[in-house]
């Protein structure tokens, strides 16, 4: 009966090793997982991604029928010419600020100048800044607008 015990308690022996053996190494293997994951916090996007060259060349193209539309609207509601443009460059500043957060990019409108051409024309000229976490891009932006 003594020999049957001894193989017995030697067997449970062994299984507690290798149950230890198995929580040590999951425990590891946690605490690699989590490395990995804390080492990859500080970058939310795809470095090869482009999301900062198309935003900047969707914004350049829009922005020009934009202001020129929202400054229809405040001419016609009797705002000058030239404040109307300001009203609308802050507008629609305000709208790609917000736009570019749902997106996960940056959209500034900066230093934008107004001259007025002809009485029913208007040169637009400033500076259009776009960043993510990993890129920023700005890009001289200048449109003629007819009010």
């Amino acid at each position: 009966m003594y020999d049957r015990e001894s193989k017995s308690t030697d067997r449970d022996a062994g299984q507690m090793l290798l149950a230890t053996g198995v929580v040590l190494l999951l425990s590891l293997l946690s605490m690699a997982v989590f490395s990995v994951k804390v080492a990859g916090i500080t970058q939310s996007s795809d470095t090869s991604s482009n999301g900062v060259i198309q935003t900047t060349s969707e914004v350049i193209d829009a922005i020009p029928v934009l202001v020129e539309n929202r400054t229809i609207v405040w001419v016609d509601a009797g705002v000058e010419r030239l404040d109307a443009a300001q009203l609308s460059i802050d507008s629609v500043h305000d709208d790609l600020l917000h736009h570019g957060e749902i997106r996960g990019v940056e959209v500034k409108i900066l230093d934008f100048i107004f001259s007025d051409i002809d009485g029913s024309s208007m040169l637009i000229t400033g500076q259009l800044g776009v960043s993510d976490s990993t890129t920023t891009l700005q890009s001289n932006v200048s449109f003629i607008i007819s009010v």
